[in-house]
């Protein structure tokens, strides 16, 4: 199997946890697809150098954490205000939709690092996995966790 088959095949058996890990870090679709395609452009730039120290999962992971965390670092640097007229009519309103957007959104106001964190929690990877992939302790995880989980509640409703 030549190494672009072995590419395509990994980036088929994980498309759900790259798309994961930038719908985290945007809720517009074409950004999350921009977000995407920058991942798997360097995923492959460091595809052949991937020596297998750790799972696939976990590389991909920091991969696309890494991505997403420099994008929203460069977006936040140059952050402009976007008007747009589009409304969806459609749009489902009941509680549970209700709950999981005003999630989303104190989500996405987190530091990049934090919300690398939950995401991965979210993921129900283990706090050892979070550890591996952020690159801290396993006991760092616990309280970073727990720090964010009173960020969050305490943060003001929309």
């Amino acid at each position: 199997m030549t190494l672009e088959q072995q590419f395509t095949q990994t980036v088929k058996e994980h498309k759900s946890t790259i798309y994961t890990v930038c719908y985290m870090f945007s809720n517009d679709a074409d950004e999350v697809n921009d977000l995407f395609q920058e991942v798997l452009v360097n995923l492959w730039k460091g595809f052949d150098q991937f020596e297998h120290r750790s799972e696939i999962k976990t590389w991909i992971y920091r991969v696309a954490l890494n991505t997403c965390i420099s994008i929203d670092r460069k977006k936040r640097r140059a952050a402009s205000v976007q008007l747009t007229m589009d409304i969806n009519l459609f749009e489902d309103r009941d509680e549970d939709t209700r709950q999981v957007d005003m999630l989303h959104r104190r989500i996405s106001k987190l530091q990049p690092f934090d919300r690398a964190i939950v995401l991965l929690w979210l993921e129900n990877l283990s706090y050892e996995e979070i550890g591996q992939i952020v690159g801290i302790t396993t006991k760092n995880v616990s309280v970073r966790l727990f720090r964010i989980r009173e960020q969050l509640k305490n943060m003001p409703n929309d």
